[in-house]
């Protein structure tokens, strides 16, 4: 498995995949429209968009960085191929993000987790994350 950039030729695996891991949590799945032009919803904001790639060429995980309120930097989009978790394939996503941030000088990332992600009310208190505010968790870099 490696890391990357997200790279256009990615994009319809990339899509495949959150599709099929919101299906996998028993979601419907529904497309969310920044995901269709991530160059110019992340890149072209000042903010990065990775891919994980396992040895086939396959999408099997992905996350980025956006803009929030009050100059808060915040963690998106942070989804595994749903046969693929528990790998370390998320906390590896994770820790170029949080990278990330820290080479940008912010002191601290956010996190907007969803009501029926429960995986993510697990995964992210793992990783240092505490809750300020209902759904609501951030972390000090």
């Amino acid at each position: 498995m490696k890391i990357i950039k997200f790279e256009d030729k990615y994009r319809d695996d990339m899509i495949f995949m959150v599709l099929s891991a919101k299906n996998a949590l028993g979601r419907v799945p529904h497309l969310n429209e920044e995901l269709l032009d991530i160059k110019s919803n992340y890149f072209d904001k000042g903010h990065s968009f990775w891919l994980a790639i396992d040895e086939f060429g396959r999408v099997i995980g992905c996350i980025g960085t956006r803009d929030g309120d009050d100059g808060k930097i915040f963690l998106s989009h942070l989804y595994i191929k749903y046969d693929l978790k528990r790998h370390g394939i998320g906390s590896k996503l994770l820790e170029v993000a949080e990278n990330f941030i820290k080479e940008r000088g912010y002191k601290e990332v956010h996190v907007h987790l969803g009501k029926d992600y429960l995986e993510s009310h697990l995964f992210y208190p793992k990783h240092g994350y505490v809750e300020y505010k209902e759904l609501y968790m951030k972390k000090e870099l």
